[in-house]
């Protein structure tokens, strides 16, 4: 981390409160220098995520801060004590926990950099895919236990020319429909804000949840955990399902009801491929962690090592808003009801 140099005091004083623990893996030297090079910058102290009496200690002088995971809420105590902070530049997928009403009372701009993150949720996705249809996973464990070709689950598949079923086309869902670019699949959409131009425009056909798996070799879940996706993939939408279709979950676990799809998992119809479950983590007699048409992963579909296009889109939200330009995500009220 470089030092910042004494600079003329018109500059703005950003706060960073993400502890200094986390500092190698969300923000990279790009990071930095561009983040130097317009403002004043102040360090929570800590190692771990600043709490809410670490923030009030911290953001007196801030005029924006940037957070990420496991940082306190900006609640009115924590507001009350930072009378000059006008931007929160969040880093993670959700930014929902972090504000409070008071946020919205002062006017203050809030700004994500989920869109960065999604790229790297997307990118496993779409690995996920092709491994999927190649039956990699099961496949291997046969292998391994001295089969070859004879397995019920030869012929492997390819991608391309299959039919793929988006649910959610929020930031991770629209990187998938940009990635599947170049295999030729038929992409079937399901979000209930996507306009039928909106659909046209992102080459896919918008169908309703029914039609949607009803259809698909693939469906891969996108959408925000809420009351209204609460088990969107519920008994008899796991039933309707193709035979062989693969279920690619890497958004929340709640939007399926995995008492259902542990029972069609049992009868041997569909593969899943699990980055997050409901419980996380599932429970130790869960039958998630035995089926061997079951693979799940510890939530690591987003960046684990290297989050640093978090941090430089972070960073560069901050310099557009002291620079009185555009931002890139600008997160309003009305946004909240269908994001992460």
């Amino acid at each position: 981390m470089t030092q910042t140099p004494n600079r003329p005091s018109t500059r703005p004083t950003i706060a960073i409160t993400i502890g200094q623990r986390h500092y190698p893996r969300m923000f990279n030297q790009a990071a930095w220098d561009a983040l130097h090079r317009f403002a004043e910058v102040i360090h929570h102290p800590g190692d771990e995520p600043a709490t809410k009496a670490d923030l009030i200690a911290l953001l007196p002088p801030a005029d924006g801060c940037i957070t990420s995971w496991e940082v306190a809420p900006l609640d009115p105590d924590v507001l009350a004590a930072a009378p000059r902070l006008r931007i929160m530049a969040h880093m993670g997928g959700s930014v929902k926990r972090f504000i409070t009403d008071a946020v919205w009372e002062r006017g203050m701009a809030v700004t994500s950099a989920a869109p960065a993150l999604a790229r790297d949720v997307a990118e496993t996705t779409l690995g996920l895919m092709i491994v999927g249809m190649k039956r990699i996973w099961p496949l291997a464990h046969h292998v391994r236990e001295g089969g070859w070709r004879e397995s019920p689950y030869w012929p492997a598949r390819e991608l391309h020319h299959r039919t793929v079923g988006i649910v959610g086309a929020g930031n991770v869902g629209r990187w998938v429909i940009r990635l599947l670019e170049p295999f030729q699949v038929h992409i079937l959409l399901h979000d209930p804000f996507v306009t039928a131009e909106e659909a046209q425009a992102l080459g896919v056909e918008r169908v309703d949840l029914d039609e949607l798996v009803r259809r698909a070799d693939i469906i891969s879940l996108h959408a925000p955990a809420n009351p209204r996706t609460r088990h969107m993939l519920n008994r008899e939408r796991l039933q309707a399902m193709k035979d062989d279709a693969l279920i690619i979950n890497t958004a929340r676990g709640s939007l399926i009801d995995e008492a259902a799809l542990i029972q069609e998992l049992r009868k041997g119809r569909l593969f899943a491929f699990l980055d997050v479950t409901d419980p996380e983590p599932p429970a130790p007699d869960s039958p998630l962690r035995h089926l061997e048409n079951a693979v799940v992963t510890p939530h690591l579909a987003g960046c684990i090592a290297d989050c640093g296009r978090m941090g430089e889109m972070a960073v560069e939200e901050l310099r557009r808003f002291f620079a009185g330009e555009p931002l890139l995500n600008p997160i309003t009220p009305e946004m909240l009801e269908r994001i992460s």
